[in-house]
């Protein structure tokens, strides 16, 4: 059984408020959906949050993972095509290259944002609950 991970980071705001949405599915079938805010965070800080979560939520569920998102630099960086230069970055980096021991095969996929429309859908949910949560107090 082959994992697919659907991943997305947002951010209202460059840094900003941020949150991640994260789909897991097994043939075609969604068996995990997970929405979390994050705090403050620039776009990519974000997007390699959502990997990092991802990545600790599967842990465990299989040792074959497919990660897909709608963010060209992290697909990239990750395939090694290009170089992290964000200090920040860097550190996250290192903590899902050490996630990523726990896996027989990771691969990255760079999708269109239309083909990740439900991962975008929960990050934005997490936002609109957090600032909703906010607005009342």
């Amino acid at each position: 059984m082959l994992l697919d991970v659907h991943i997305d980071g947002a951010s209202r705001g460059n840094p900003g408020l941020s949150a991640i949405g994260i789909i897991i599915k097994s043939d075609d079938e969604i068996i995990k959906e997970h929405c979390e805010f994050i705090g403050i965070r620039t776009n990519n800080q974000a997007e390699y949050e959502a990997l990092r979560r991802a990545l600790e939520i599967c842990t465990g569920m299989d040792s074959e993972v497919n990660i897909l998102s709608d963010s060209e630099l992290l697909i990239n960086q990750r395939n090694l095509k290009y170089r992290i230069r964000s200090q920040e970055l860097k550190i996250i980096s290192r903590e899902i290259s050490n996630l990523e021991k726990n896996y027989n095969k990771i691969t990255y996929k760079h999708i269109p944002r239309t083909k990740n429309s439900r991962a975008d859908y929960l990050a934005n949910k997490a936002l609109d609950i957090h600032v909703g949560t906010n607005a009342k107090k």
